[in-house]
Parts: structure tokens; sequence; C-alpha cells
């Protein structure tokens, strides 16, 4: 298994509304999509940039960054990663989204793998 890409990093806000407005207003990145409170992807040249809440967050800290990478079948990456020394944190279906699934690296570092919906 390999990964595809690195797809997105996101950071975990306690206050999403004034983090987002700064990578908006601060640093000048598009918005892409907001999902309410929870959410929010801006795009970054060929990669996105979300705002997580700490519900979305995987399990990372406040302030924390977390890279994302994309994968084709999560359930053998997940067992591919395992097998060298990570551990799974969450896993979640994303509704229309795809799958993710939170693990820490041995350093324990946390990083996330998406397989995208259909």
């Amino acid at each position: 298994m390999a990964v595809k890409r690195l797809r997105q990093a996101y950071v975990v806000a306690e206050d999403i509304d004034a983090v987002a407005a700064f990578y908006a207003d601060g640093l000048g990145l598009e918005l892409q999509f907001r999902d309410g409170d929870r959410w929010v992807q801006y795009g970054a040249g060929d990669v996105s940039f979300g705002v997580a809440s700490v519900e979305e967050s995987g399990g990372a800290a406040i302030g924390s960054a977390v890279p994302v990478f994309e994968v084709d079948d999560i359930a053998a990456q997940i067992a591919t990663a395992t097998a060298a020394g990570a551990t799974l944190v969450s896993s979640r279906d994303m509704d229309g989204h795809g799958q993710m699934a939170t693990l820490t690296e041995p350093s324990g570092a946390l990083i996330a793998l998406m397989q995208r919906a259909g």
C-alpha cells in the first residue's frame, strides 16, 4: 500500500471563527467550504487546509497541526501502518465524503488517513 498524496493538513481550534478568520483575512486563503462550527476548508495550491473543531479533530490537541494522507484502501493502509509501529486512535465514516482514520506514528505525532467516497 502506498499513500496517493498529501491531501490536506488541518489545525485544531477551540475558537473556530477566530482561527478561520485569521487564515482567510491574515493569509488570504480561499474558502472552499464550511461545515458550521465543525470544519472550515481552504484551498492552498494543490493541497487543502482546514480548521477543525475539537469534535472534528480525531483526538488532536488544540493548536496542533495534522497531515492528512489520501489512500485507496484505508483498511489495508491502517494494517500496514500499525504493523510498522503506528497506533490507531480513531476511525469514522464521514457521510458522503469517505472514511477517515487518525493514528499516532512511532514518535507520537498524529497523522490522518483518508479514503474518498466512491
